[in-house]
């Protein structure tokens, strides 16, 4: 089935649409990039605003939440990012009193990151928000729509981590 017929063979308006679009703008996965980038988009700009943090900072108040405190490389793991790469955002975090540093009572060699009540209070705005972006992305969807859409997420999310898999094993 092309990516502009339905299941029962009739074009739809995307069929119009592939005539004047490169081939790769009309395809499921660009369409999914392109959703992914403007909610991500959106998330910047409304918790930037709402707590004054950059990305990285509130990706780091959003993995530490109301978890016991993290180790800077379980967090580095928790974020996708190097230890590097979050050093700075966790310098600016701790100079707005968000977070806390201390040592592992375990292992005095290894530091442990948690939220302060300012921290909290700045993790609850963005859970708060990220609840409220997500109603409102899916108010027009009935509950059997939501459902089949979350199935079908699902289903593409783990075809696509098979994917990468076998593009990680052809290098």
């Amino acid at each position: 089935m092309s990516q502009t017929e339905s299941r029962a063979g009739a074009t739809s308006p995307a069929a119009d649409e592939s005539e004047t679009l490169a081939p790769t703008t009309v395809m499921l996965s660009s369409r999914l990039m392109v959703l992914a980038s403007l909610l991500k988009r959106g998330a910047i700009l409304r918790y930037k605003r709402l707590t004054g943090l950059s990305l990285v900072e509130f990706g780091l108040v959003a993995s530490l939440g109301r978890r016991p405190p993290m180790s800077v490389a379980r967090l580095a793991e928790a974020v996708g990012q190097d230890k590097g790469q979050i050093s700075r955002a966790l310098a600016n975090l701790l100079s707005r009193e968000l977070i806390v540093k201390s040592a592992n009572p375990r292992d005095s060699r290894e530091v442990l990151i948690s939220l302060t009540p300012a921290g909290l209070a700045a993790h609850d705005a963005i859970v708060d928000s990220a609840q409220e972006r997500n109603r409102r992305l899916l108010e027009q969807l009935s509950e059997a729509e939501f459902r089949t859409l979350m199935g079908q997420v699902d289903q593409l999310t783990a075809i696509a981590a098979d994917m990468l898999e076998s593009e990680k094993r052809s290098r």
